[in-house]
């Protein structure tokens, strides 16, 4: 049975894969490339942020059914705004310990819906073997113990160590060191991210390698490439270089690159696309209070109260605003909104039906799950008036629709939508632009977050085997690795 080593390298995309062979930089990309499948256009979930995109890639499911909706999500149950880690001045403004416990424990313990069986748990039920490094959705069957240095759990309200439950083998940074005393790794502190970066990656992974401790599947996160895109743009190609550099060491590991794909399936991912920020000059930071005037919408940093209205949750360039008052609309929201010819798709429920608006259209779309008009993907759906809202291209004679700019949204719209309790809606910006809200952070590179083509479609390179995915979705990538596990 072959064994899956599955690196998600934050950030990817195939015109920089492109770029970088063309120049002849990225060895190991073309060598794997050569030696298997490339596809360029595989759609990632929405919001296309990469806690939910996990979730969404380990659960082979939607966030209506695993329940993280976001990086950045209000919970209704809590009364409060959930933040894995978008900044250091957002995660101050909250409060370390509530950042701290979202992210490392209640994530994988509690907002992950534990009806939905990842990846990890399936196999441990097949009787086979896995492994997470450096992944923040990781919930498997095995026991583990997380450990918090000195330094985090004393000024915070984390204890010493905390059990938690993952794949066989759990590599998380510096709270989850399954080599200590046995090899030493990279320093880990708060300048390095914990050890949550690529370096500590490959340093666990080539172990594994060269001790013959491969699991049956191995997922490998890397992260650095996300923050150069952010800063540098989507052109730059130092952090992508720097990605293939890793990946040769990894390759070269087993012996040779050609030996590598006898002994296990290499899968490389990216999560998400960015779209260029544009210059300063053009406004690309959207102030979404100052959108929203008129409106009383909840301060960043304050705790919600019976007189609150609207919260907002941003992700770059996606928010979720939740309304909890009958006095507004949302329709009279996107009316207010639509009029910055800089937003783009927002959408709402409305009973089963889920209404959308663009900004600079007048027009309003509607639609709902199962009906007569099938999507490539094998999904139904009813639709109202003006399917060009959405750039839905319909076949009437045949029952069947096509998407154009924005892949799978029908689905994609309608999972966030329904990925957690209250009423909401969800506000996207169009490439360029990006939202700001207290201390949000704003980028002068490239962000990522909405819904249109560039953030949404991602590369996937695999080698090492010649089944071929039936679906080119994140959605359906996990039962893909599963079929080719059961050989």
């Amino acid at each position: 049975m072959q064994k899956i080593i599955f690196i998600c390298v934050d950030t990817l995309m195939s015109h920089a894969i492109d770029k970088g062979i063309e120049q002849q930089k990225l060895p190991a990309f073309q060598f794997l490339i050569e030696h298997g499948q490339y596809y360029k256009n595989v759609v990632t979930s929405f919001p296309t942020m990469s806690v939910s995109i996990d979730c969404t890639l380990l659960t082979g499911t939607f966030p209506d059914q695993h329940r993280v909706p976001g990086l950045v999500w209000y919970s209704t149950q809590d009364k409060k705004i959930i933040n894995y880690g978008t900044g250091i001045l957002e995660v101050c403004r909250n409060g370390i310990n509530q950042f701290l416990g979202d992210a490392l424990i209640r994530l994988n313990e509690k907002h992950l819906n534990p009806q939905t069986p990842t990846i990890f748990e399936e196999l441990a039920q097949m009787g086979l073997t896995s492994g997470s490094i450096n992944a923040l959705v990781y919930r498997g069957s095995s026991d583990h113990e997380l450990t918090f240095p000195l330094w985090i759990h004393m000024p915070t309200a984390l204890p010493k160590s905390l059990n938690v439950k993952g794949p066989d083998l759990l590599a998380y940074g510096a709270f989850s060191n399954p080599l200590e005393g046995i090899k030493p790794m990279p320093a880990v502190s708060l300048f390095n991210r914990f050890g949550l970066n690529n370096e500590y990656s490959l340093e666990m992974v080539k172990y594994l390698i060269q001790n013959n401790q491969l699991p049956d599947f191995l997922y490998v996160y890397f992260p650095d490439l996300d923050v150069k895109i952010h800063k540098k743009g989507p052109e730059d190609l130092e952090g992508v270089i720097r990605s293939d550099q890793q990946i040769q060491s990894l390759l070269q590991t087993f012996g040779s690159w050609e030996e590598a794909l006898k002994k296990a399936v290499i899968i490389i991912l990216g999560d998400n696309g960015m779209a260029h920020v544009v210059p300063a000059d053009q406004q690309p930071v959207i102030d979404i209070t100052q959108s929203l005037k008129g409106y009383h919408v909840l301060p960043p940093g304050a705790d919600v109260t019976d007189q609150t209205e609207i919260i907002l949750a941003i992700n770059d360039r996606m928010a979720y605003l939740y309304k909890l008052t009958p006095q507004y609309s949302f329709e009279q929201i996107a009316n207010t909104l639509k009029a910055d010819q800089r937003f783009d798709v927002l959408a709402w429920k409305d009973n089963e039906w889920i209404r959308v608006v663009r900004a600079g259209s007048s027009k309003e779309f509607a639609y709902r799950s199962q009906g007569n008009m099938v999507d490539p993907y094998k999904q139904s759906w009813t639709l109202a008036e003006n399917p060009e809202v959405l750039d839905l291209h319909i076949d009437t004679q045949k029952s069947t629709l096509e998407y154009g700019h924005y892949s799978d949204v029908l689905q994609r719209l309608y999972s966030a939508l329904n990925s957690h309790d209250g009423e909401y809606m969800v506000i996207t910006v169009k490439p360029g632009y990006e939202l700001k809200y207290g201390s949000s952070p704003t980028h002068i590179g490239a962000g990522h977050g909405g819904i249109s083509q560039i953030e949404s479609l991602i590369p996937l390179i695999i080698a090492g085997t010649d089944r071929k995915p039936e679906s080119l979705r994140i959605v359906d990538l996990k039962s893909y690795f599963l079929q080719i596990l059961k050989g």
